[in-house]
C-alpha cells in the first residue's frame, strides 16, 4: 500500500460522491480506492502527526500504524461522521497514545530542520492575527515552536495544531475530539498563554 509522503498527492480534490464511492470500494478490501483516499488527506495528515510528535521518522512510522489501522477499521465505519472527521480521531488518539508512551524517556528527540515540514502546506499561517507566532522567521519558529509544544499537555497541543497549525474550525475539532466548542476555545486559550510564555523572547 503506498502512502510515503513522496505519491502523489491530492489528485485534483475529491467530489463527496466519489469519495463516498472510494470508500464503498475500500470497505469490501479495495487497496486501490483507499490509496487514493490516503492520498487525497495525506499532507493534512503528515502535518498533524509532525506536529504533534515534534520528529519526522515517528511521523511517518506513526502514519503507516493510523492508515492500517484505519483500513482494518474501514468495514465499522458507518458515515455518522466525515470520513475526514473520523480519520482524524484515529489520527490524533494515535499520536497522543505514542506520546504517552514516549514520556517515559527523559530526553525527547526533536529533529533539525530538514525541510520535512515544508512538505506540509498547512503548517503555520505566520500572518495569523490569532497566533503568538506572527513576525518570527520559519527557520526559527520551527525549532522553537517544537520544542515550546512539547511543553503542553496532549490535550493542549492537540487542539493548537488542529487549530492553529492546521486552521480547523472549533465546530470540527470539537466533533474530533468528541467535546464541546467551548471545551475547545478553553484548551486552546489556555495553550495559547502556555506558548506565549515559552515564546516570549521571539515574540514581536
Amino acid at each position: 500500500m503506498e502512502t510515503r509522503s513522496d505519491s502523489k498527492s491530492d489528485p485534483e480534490g475529491l467530489t463527496r460522491a466519489e469519495e463516498s464511492r472510494l470508500i464503498q470500494e475500500a470497505q469490501k478490501g479495495d487497496v486501490s480506492a483507499y490509496d487514493v483516499l490516503i492520498r487525497h488527506y495525506y499532507a493534512k495528515l503528515y502535518g498533524l502527526v509532525y506536529n504533534m510528535t515534534s520528529n519526522n521518522e515517528d511521523a511517518e512510522d506513526l502514519l503507516q500504524e493510523i492508515f492500517l489501522k484505519a483500513f482494518k477499521s474501514l468495514p465499522r465505519f458507518k458515515g455518522n461522521s466525515s470520513f475526514y472527521t473520523w480519520l482524524y480521531r484515529i489520527a490524533i488518539n494515535r499520536s497522543i497514545n505514542f506520546i504517552k508512551r514516549r514520556k517515559k524517556r527523559q530526553t525527547l528527540s526533536l529533529d533539525q530542520v530538514d525541510g520535512a515540514v515544508e512538505r506540509d502546506p498547512d503548517y503555520v499561517d505566520l500572518s495569523s492575527r490569532e497566533s503568538p507566532f506572527r513576525d518570527m522567521k520559519l527557520t526559527e519558529l520551527q525549532e522553537k515552536l517544537n520544542k515550546a509544544l512539547m511543553t503542553l499537555s496532549e490535550k493542549h497541543r492537540t487542539v493548537v495544531v488542529l487549530h492553529d497549525i492546521q486552521g480547523i474550525p472549533h465546530e470540527e475539532i470539537a466533533r474530533m475530539l468528541k467535546c464541546s466548542q467551548g471545551t475547545v476555545r478553553s484548551r486552546l486559550f489556555y495553550a495559547r498563554q502556555r506558548l506565549q510564555v515559552e515564546l516570549a523572547e521571539f515574540a514581536p
